[in-house]
């Protein structure tokens, strides 16, 4: 599903608005939002999705970037650690500003409080989270 989302007109939006909020799509989206630098590992988004297999958070994380909703950022080669992740998913500019216009985005600060509350983190997440991202373009 590939998609201008800055022209989108009303069919498409809505075609767009029912895409982005299937379920594990919407669940997805909601884990990027609420982490902590909003630039999860694949590894935390299936932590945090422990009732859909890896295989289909991996597949509903590729339809987000192809629709321009998710991007894939990954650390330069000289900043790549060993045991730490080094691909992570953010949301794109125009994925941002969509879901902006369609009211989306309401509950971002709320899902970030949540989040900080989850104590039974396994000890990888925690390293994972704490590992360093790539600057935001």
């Amino acid at each position: 599903m590939s998609t201008d989302l800055g022209t989108a007109g009303g069919e498409r939006s809505r075609e767009l608005i029912h895409f982005v909020t299937q379920q594990t799509r919407f669940a997805l989206v909601n884990n990027i939002l609420q982490h902590p630098k909003q630039l999860p590992s694949m590894y935390e988004l299936e932590e945090l999705n422990p009732s859909v297999s890896d295989a289909t958070v991996y597949k509903h994380i590729q339809k987000l970037i192809d629709a321009g909703i998710v991007k894939q950022v990954a650390l330069d080669d000289d900043q790549r650690r060993q045991g730490y992740p080094w691909k992570f998913y953010g949301l794109t500019e125009d994925g941002r500003t969509f879901l902006e216009e369609h009211n989306l985005l309401a509950a971002e600060e709320t899902l970030q409080q949540i989040y900080a509350t989850i104590s039974n983190k396994p000890e990888k997440m925690v390293k994972y989270e704490n590992a360093p991202r790539p600057e935001q373009q």
